[in-house]
């Protein structure tokens, strides 16, 4: 039996950056009403819990200044805890077009935001973040919500759901190489 030996010198292999070098990650779970943001650290393979949030808007007020409040207040998220990138979640088509529409252009005011503070964007879809989070796709909220909470190191689930999910999305992220 012939055994190949290869040698290559370690400095041709270069370590993504991103492995070692402390990232702040913002990520976000886009609504019309609730919009969540939760912002980690991630570095050498461990996670830092920073702060979570969520944005509300009223049912009452017209669509216009409901979605500008939402610009105007993840400037203030971005501007307090300045994330270098960001996570967000895909629009996912149920059977509620009318609500899609609503969260699409909630997505569209928070690339905006992301896009003049110069934070990359990583879009990943709701398996994509269950998969990295819990290690399956079929997950329930609730073991989602438990997760983050366990990786994260927190003695209570974050409240609400979409603040959770938001963090859920940050972490995705920081398990992941998508080019942003």
């Amino acid at each position: 039996m012939t055994m190949f030996k290869t040698s290559i010198p370690t400095s041709q292999f270069r370590k993504d950056s991103r492995l070692s070098k402390k990232r702040r990650i913002i990520g976000i779970d886009p609504g019309l009403a609730s919009t969540g943001w939760g912002v980690l650290e991630y570095s050498d393979g461990k996670f830092r819990y920073i702060a979570h949030g969520c944005i509300e808007t009223k049912a009452g007020l017209p669509r216009g200044d409901r979605l500008f409040f939402i610009l105007q207040s993840i400037r203030e998220v971005i501007a307090a805890w300045k994330p270098a990138e960001s996570a967000i979640e895909t629009l996912y088509f149920g059977k509620n077009v009318s609500s899609a529409i609503a969260v699409a252009e909630a997505r569209g005011v928070l690339s905006v935001a992301l896009a003049e503070q110069g934070i990359p964007i990583a879009e990943f879809t709701p398996n994509d973040i269950k998969r990295a989070v819990v290690g399956e796709t079929r997950a329930e909220k609730r073991q989602m919500q438990e997760m983050v909470r366990l990786i994260l190191g927190l003695t209570e689930i974050p409240s609400p759901d979409h603040a959770a999910d938001a963090l859920g999305a940050a972490i995705c992220s920081a398990h992941s190489f998508q080019e942003i």
